[in-house]
């Protein structure tokens, strides 16, 4: 009988064993050349109803057309968008997971942060890139300045001045940074734990001056919610009134891109079928046009283009990061 129930426990603890060894494997899709064979999750770090968001939603209706499966959408937010992506990194690479990221996460977030969680490198498979597009600096209607020049005069009169961003590391931060130093202006920095919230508490009047995606600002604009005073980045098509930072005499005109992910590891023939997908509805008329609205150019870049793009943004940003005396800790 000891040596059943030793049998026993021995067999339990090989197929335990076995079954912790395999879930420590990467996982794939049973047949590559199959899928999808189930619905895909779109992880995305940003609040529901925010710009990364609507960008998200609106790919993966198109994508999940072309795909033959239905797209689903999980909002995880915190830490300026790299919470939600380190969720991406540490999930299956069966091609069952995918994600939209933006400078914060991919390109600024790994150019200061020390301790960043994930490498938005060797973490991640790049799908393509989907646009380009720009951080609006943008104010309540009634705020004092409508422009740069107005917002140094306001500054220099003493006029303590608050700015809101999605958080701590965000683009949104980095873009006011660089206008601080450039200009020698003094702003407190206000982090929301997402741009939704930012959005609803400037549309509400809680706070006078942030910086916003051109998703979330474009709309908000246009309708005339609230005003824009400078684009941190290129001149968007969206908003052509918007003069951006150089044209305002701050020295700075990178373009901000973003570009679809999953995990590490994706089989080849699924990258390709998602790679696909995002072209195709890059490529759709309707698409391009909600996402012009939403003040991103769209512009398809393959996944091993972009993903180089993305390393030489990383080391360059760094250095601007160095320069404009940015660290997160």
């Amino acid at each position: 009988m000891a040596r059943f129930v030793h049998f026993r426990l021995l067999r339990a603890a090989t197929l335990s064993l076995v079954v912790t060894s395999s879930a420590m494997l990467p996982a794939r899709a049973e047949d590559p050349a199959a899928y999808p064979t189930h619905k895909i999750r779109m992880l995305l770090p940003y609040a529901a109803g925010g710009g990364g968001d609507v960008i998200g939603r609106l790919l993966g209706d198109r994508m999940g057309k072309t795909l033959g499966q239905s797209v689903y959408i999980e909002n995880h937010t915190g830490a300026a968008g790299t919470l939600g992506t380190q969720m991406v990194a540490a999930s299956a690479n069966d091609g069952y997971t995918i994600t939209v990221g933006g400078m914060t996460t991919h390109v600024l977030a790994p150019a200061i942060y020390p301790k960043l969680p994930y490498d938005s490198i060797k973490d991640f498979t790049t799908i393509g890139r989907i646009g380009t597009s720009s951080i609006m600096l943008v104010a309540t209607k009634d705020f004092a300045a409508n422009d740069i020049k107005g917002l140094i005069a306001l500054a220099k009169k003493g006029e303590p001045i608050q700015y809101g961003s999605w958080g701590v590391g965000s683009t949104g931060q980095f873009c006011a940074e660089i206008l601080m130093q450039q200009t020698g202006i003094k702003m407190d920095h206000v982090p929301f734990n997402g741009i939704a919230k930012l959005a609803g508490d400037l549309l509400g009047g809680h706070i006078s001056l942030a910086t916003l995606d051109m998703a979330t600002a474009t709309p908000l604009v246009k309708d005339g919610s609230i005003k824009a005073l400078a684009a941190c980045g290129e001149r968007s098509p969206s908003l052509p009134d918007v003069a951006s930072y150089k044209e305002q005499g701050v020295p700075f005109d990178r373009s901000l891109s973003w570009a679809m992910y999953a995990p590490a590891g994706l089989a080849e023939p699924i990258a390709r079928k998602l790679s696909a997908a995002l072209k195709d509805a890059l490529a759709d008329a309707e698409v391009k046009q909600k996402l012009l609205g939403l003040g991103i150019t769209p512009q398809f870049v393959a996944g091993d283009e972009q993903r180089d793009i993305n390393a030489r943004d990383i080391a360059a940003w760094k250095q601007v990061a160095k320069d404009a005396g940015i660290e997160v800790k």
